[in-house]
């Protein structure tokens, strides 16, 4: 890795006497004002940076030199870089890059920058050459989203919780799945998922539709793969105004990697417990002053702790970006992703808790039990800015999903303990995406108030065909009762559909518009409004029946925000949002009589907060919340026979984060969560009173990579999570559980790293999660995982 010597604060001179100033006063200097930089004798880099709008230019001179910008949203509203190519210190390429754009920089810490409007004063800071790291991360805090309110935001100033997992911080986990990515979220909690798709529960809500990929709809059930992804975002309490339908407990949001002019040369090998062999690439950099280029690539062949247990999966996604002018960048991308995998439903329940059946053994016939998937999916997002401040940006993604899945699982044991019953079933899911979402966002002022206006739209087309059928023992028995001592069995399966099975087409059509105004009124208070409106149409043609049902939603879902700002650091906030699911389910595949009838369940979400940048890379959150979810389902208390939509459910809940470096040397990512979820008036699931599952009363998280020598880096993380429910009836108890990670980190030189992560460092026995009583997933014991890097 090589050694970029930059500038950073020595000291501020305000106040000091004039001859002091000019002694001590070295020759490069920056201004929060007009006059220019003057030249520096620093390490100079090749840059390559077209004209691009000015967030995208400084976050490719951040990703090359390693100094984290800072910039004031405000101030850089509309604003535009100018084409950067040449060789430049660092110093020298920020000045070109703001050259002509009102802002000027000053450095507030050796690694730091900030932008600010050229005008906001003329005080000179004397800068002290340092060394850092030229690849120097920017650690676990995340300052920025344009996700939660569509507008480049920073998070302090975003009415919501919002936890970010770096891309630093999946690396040094060793990070593969969503269920990796939750573990140090907290409020957040991965189901079982029947072994073969990503099932979150939020704040009290389960889904499996409530994922996005860089703001867009990737709501297939499948199990995600981590390779090309910047960051995930999990924003939590309602927000259709942003996403739409769904996402009543929140949303996880991937931001893809994407072409920037700054190169990108990573691979990696990994090795470990299991079976596990994993390698990936991701290449990138300019080609010209024009265009940008990078590939990432991931496959894997892997065991697991579990009897039988078999993966294969791979993944390629080119990128493609283009600068056009002074205003105008086109972004195109394309994945390919297979997963191929023995699906698993975990080990039955006994006597109100886990079953003593060792943790590895498999229940059913595992040559019977398989899942594959394949993921097309193609992007486009064209983005303008004019000269006038106004972005125009508009996304389309077009996505195809296969997936078929086959499994045989485990039912209830007996009473003596002696048998367990096993059924078996598969289904074949195609799903196909197209969505397009267009927002203009300008920026304005009118009198003391200062606007950012977003108008947008979303069209969008899903379709989705199901079959499903049912799996008979030796070709006639739907159960089939195994021995509990031995329940690894090779009784052959013969699948076809019975009477109730699925055989059916859906259609959904999306159209919706929404409009927000984030006003800044003054220093200290912000505000934020807007409202969604959605018409939401879905067909349903049954092929078994030739039946045809149809139902249309027209959703209007608004939202509002406070932010009062005592200082510039601390933001303290409250909320209000509104999102619904219409009656078809979050995967729109249930469509019944009736069901066509019931309007949408309604998620009401209201959340006071503060948030504290305690310094640039250290960031404190914490929130009060309640949300409600109401208009489900329930039986009528006068006559059983009909349904009516008087359930409701409440989730009640604290939540507190860090993220970020607390010293240079010490980066932590902690979470806690306190929180219940109950049902309030009898649902069509449960009565009143009882516990929602898989939401554990507490979850405490604490993550600490610590760097005790340049070469060699430590880390140590703990989960702690308390006692839950496997399911609505509140029958069956999954124990709470303490679990300790580690990891080792060191630096070969000549960009050769190497790390060694080990989950369950204790080899504790646990059980994270299930998919309902009966498919409970225990936790693996001790895993060890090598990974080798290259980097250039």
């Amino acid at each position: 890795m090589r050694l970029l010597t930059l500038v950073g604060i020595g000291c501020a001179l305000c106040g000091t006497p004039a001859a002091a100033r000019a002694a001590a006063r070295p020759a490069i200097a920056f201004l929060a004002g007009p006059e220019p930089l003057a030249a520096d004798t620093a390490v100079r880099l090749r840059f390559d940076i077209p004209s691009r709008p000015l967030a995208d230019a400084l976050d490719a001179f951040s990703r090359q030199t390693g100094v984290r910008v800072q910039v004031e949203a405000a101030a850089a509203a509309g604003a535009r870089s100018r084409a950067l190519a040449g060789t430049f210190t660092s110093a020298q390429a920020l000045r070109e890059l703001l050259a002509g754009t009102g802002l000027a920089a000053r450095f507030t810490d050796a690694g730091t920058a900030r932008v600010m409007r050229a005008d906001a004063g003329a005080t000179v800071y004397a800068l002290t050459p340092v060394t850092v790291l030229g690849a120097r991360s920017r650690g676990y805090a995340t300052p920025r989203t344009s996700t939660a309110t569509r507008t480049d935001t920073p998070l302090r100033d975003t009415p919501q919780s919002v936890s970010v997992v770096s891309r630093e911080l999946i690396a040094d986990q060793a990070m593969q799945g969503m269920a990796d990515v939750v573990r140090y979220v907290p409020g957040i909690t991965m189901g079982q998922g029947e072994g073969h798709r990503d099932a979150p529960t939020i704040r009290g809500n389960s889904s499996t539709a409530d994922f996005f990929v860089d703001g867009v709809r990737d709501d297939a059930q499948y199990l995600r793969d981590l390779y090309n992804v910047e960051r995930v975002e999990a924003l939590k309490g309602s927000n259709a105004m942003v996403f739409g339908r769904g996402g009543g407990g929140g949303v996880l949001n991937r931001v893809s990697k994407e072409a920037q002019w700054a190169p990108a040369r990573t691979v990696t090998a990994e090795g470990g417990s299991f079976g596990h062999k994993r390698a990936t690439l991701d290449a990138g950099q300019g080609l010209g002053a024009a265009v940008a280029a990078r590939m990432n690539g991931m496959y894997e062949s892997s065991g697991g702790f579990r009897d039988r247990a078999e993966l294969t999966r791979y993944g390629i996604n080119p990128t493609l970006a283009l600068a056009f002018g002074a205003g105008t960048t086109v972004r195109a991308g394309y994945e390919h992703f297979a997963d191929r995998r023995r699906v698993d439903r975990g080990i039955p329940s006994f006597q109100g808790g886990p079953s003593p059946a060792e943790i590895t053994t498999f229940f059913g016939n595992p040559d019977e039990n398989r899942s594959r998937v394949a993921v097309d999916a193609a992007t486009l997002l064209v983005e303008h800015v004019s000269a006038a401040g106004l972005t125009v940006r508009s996304r389309a993604r077009i996505a195809r999903y296969d997936k078929f899945y086959q499994n045989s699982l485990p039912g209830a044991v007996s009473s003596d303990g002696t048998l367990v019953s096993l059924s078996a079933y598969d289904q074949t899911i195609g799903r196909r995406n197209l969505f397009d979402q267009t927002d203009l966002i300008y920026k304005a002022a009118t009198g003391p108030l200062r606007h950012t206006l977003l108008l947008g739209g979303e069209v969008g087309r899903q379709r989705s065909d199901v079959v499903r059928e049912t799996g008979y023992f030796n070709d006639t028995a739907a159960t089939f009762q195994a021995p509990f001592a031995r329940p690894t069995v090779a009784t052959p399966i013969t699948f076809r559909q019975s009477a109730t099975d699925a055989n059916a087409r859906t259609v959904a059509d999306v159209t919706g518009a929404y409009v927000q105004d984030q006003v800044a009124l003054g220093e200290h208070v912000q505000a934020i409004g807007g409202v969604r409106w959605d018409r939401f149409a879905l067909r349903y043609h049954n092929n078994r029946t030739g039946a045809d049902l149809d139902r249309t939603d027209r959703l209007v879902s608004p939202r509002a925000g406070l932010i009062v700002k005592p200082v510039a650091p601390v933001s303290i906030y409250g909320a209000w949002s509104i999102s619904y699911l219409p009656s078809s389910g979050d995967q729109f595949g249930s469509l019944t009589a009736t069901a066509e009838t019931l309007r949408p369940e309604r998620f009401t979400n209201r959340e006071v907060g503060a948030k504290w940048d305690v310094k640039p890379d250290l960031a404190l959150t914490t929130a009060v919340y309640r949300l409600d979810r109401t208009n489900t389902s329930a039986p009528d208390p006068a006559d059983a026979s009909r349904i009516v939509q008087t359930g409701a459910q409440r989730t009640t809940g604290f939540e507190l984060g860090a993220a970020g470096s607390v010293t240079p040397a010490w980066q932590i990512s902690a979470g806690l969560a306190s929180q219940r979820s109950r049902i309030v008036s009898t649902t069509s699931a449960a009565k009143a009173g009882a516990t929602v599952p898989l939401v554990p009363h507490q979850t405490v998280s604490l993550w600490n990579r610590v760097q005790v020598l340049p070469a060699l880096g430590v880390g140590l993380g703990v989960v702690r999570q308390s006692d839950l429910f496997a399911a609505i009836d509140n029958t069956v108890t999954l124990p709470g559980f303490t679990r300790a990670d580690g990891a080792v980190f060191v630096r070969l030189g000549a960009g050769l790293t190497a790390q060694v992560n080990v989950e369950n460092l204790f080899d504790k026995r646990y059980y994270a999660t299930s998919q309902g009583n009966n498919n409970i997933m225990p936790g693996a014991s001790r895993t060890l995982r090598l990974t080798l890097a290259a980097r250039r």
